[in-house]
C-alpha cells in the first residue's frame, strides 16, 4: 500500500503544475512565456545545477560514473532513433534525431527524482541532466544545423554552472550557506515555472502526423525505460541510483529539442519534432506512473 501512496506523492505535484500551465495556456493562448524561458536558461537552470551538484548531495565519483552511464544510454537512444527513422522512411534522419536522443530529464525528470528519492536522488538526476544540457548545446545544435559552433556553448550560463559544480565536487568544497539557500529557492521556483511552461507548450505545439508521432514516441517512452533497465543490470546498480537511472531514461522528448530545431532546421523537420514532443509527453502521463511505481517498489 505504501508504494501507491508514495507514487501519488511523487507524481501529483508534477502533473498538477503541468495542468496549471495547460489551463492557463488554454485560457489565454497569447500568454507570453518569454520570461520563463529566459529566467530558466540564464538564472534558474544554473542555480539548479549548482545546488543539486554539490558535495552534500553527490560525490565527484558518483557524478563521473553516472555521467558515463547515461552517455552510454544516449548512444543507445541514438541507435534506436536511427532505426525508427529508417523505418519511417525519413528523408532527413540527422536533423530529426534530437527528440529521440535527448529526453526531458530536466523539466520532468529532476522534480520526479527529487520527490521520489530526496536530495540524493536529485544529485544523481542532476548529473544526468547536466549531460543532456551539454548535449542540447553541442550535439543538438550540430544535428539541427549540421555544423558545430563553440560560441553557443560559451554563451550558455548552464555550461559555466556545470564547470563550477565540477570544481566543487572535485575539491569537495561545500557551498556557503547563503549561496545554498539562494540556489535552493531559485531551484524550486525554476521547477515550478518550467513545469508550468511545459503545460502551456502542450497547448501550442501541434501534431502533424499522429500515426508517425505515436510510432516515433514509442522509442522514447517504451524503449527508453527498457534501455535504462538493461543498463541497471549491466552496471549492477541498486537503490535510489538505479531508480533514478530508470526514471531518467523514461522521460519524453525535451521541449528544448523544438526550440533548437526552430532556430536551425527547416519547418518540415521542426513540425515532426514538435509532433513527437507532444505525443511522447502525453504518452508519458501513462508510462511514467508505471515506471515510477516499478522504481519505488524494487529500488
Amino acid at each position: 500500500m505504501w508504494v501507491y501512496l508514495k507514487l501519488f506523492e511523487v507524481l501529483f505535484p508534477v502533473f498538477f503544475v503541468i495542468g496549471i500551465g495547460y489551463y492557463l495556456g488554454k485560457k489565454n493562448p497569447k500568454i507570453d512565456t518569454t520570461f520563463i524561458t529566459n529566467f530558466a536558461a540564464n538564472v534558474g537552470t544554473p542555480a539548479m545545477i549548482i545546488y543539486a551538484l554539490n558535495p552534500t548531495n553527490i560525490s565527484f565519483e558518483v557524478f563521473k560514473d553516472f555521467f558515463w552511464y547515461y552517455l552510454i544510454a544516449i548512444l543507445c537512444f541514438f541507435g534506436v532513433g536511427i532505426i525508427f527513422l529508417f523505418f519511417l522512411k525519413t528523408k532527413d534522419i540527422i536533423r530529426e534525431l534530437p527528440p529521440y536522443v535527448m529526453p526531458n530529464t530536466g523539466n520532468m525528470g529532476l522534480p520526479i527524482c527529487l520527490f521520489a528519492y530526496g536530495s540524493k536522488g536529485l544529485g544523481v538526476a542532476a548529473a544526468i541532466s547536466a549531460l543532456i544540457i551539454l548535449c542540447h548545446f553541442t550535439l543538438g545544435v550540430f544535428l539541427a544545423d549540421r555544423k558545430f559552433s563553440i560560441k553557443i556553448i560559451l554563451k550558455s550560463p548552464p555550461f559555466y554552472a556545470i564547470l563550477i559544480s565540477l570544481a566543487l565536487l572535485y575539491y569537495d568544497l561545500k557551498l556557503p550557506i547563503f549561496i545554498e539557500n539562494t540556489t535552493f529557492l531559485l531551484m524550486y521556483a525554476t521547477i515550478f515555472l518550467i513545469l508550468m511552461s511545459l503545460g502551456i507548450a502542450l497547448t501550442r505545439l501541434k501534431v502533424f502526423s499522429l500515426n508517425k508521432a505515436i510510432f516515433a514516441s514509442i522509442s522514447r517512452v517504451i524503449i527508453g525505460p527498457i534501455i535504462g533497465y538493461l543498463l541497471i543490470l549491466y552496471f549492477k546498480l541498486d537503490g535510489f541510483a538505479a531508480g533514478v537511472m530508470l526514471i531518467q531514461c523514461s522521460m519524453p522528448s525535451a521541449i528544448l529539442n523544438y526550440l533548437v530545431g526552430s532556430m536551425y532546421s527547416p519547418k518540415r523537420v521542426v513540425d515532426n519534432i514538435a509532433s513527437m514532443i507532444v505525443v511522447s509527453t502525453v504518452m508519458s502521463f501513462i508510462t511514467i506512473p508505471l515506471v515510477v511505481f516499478f522504481a519505488l517498489k524494487y529500488f
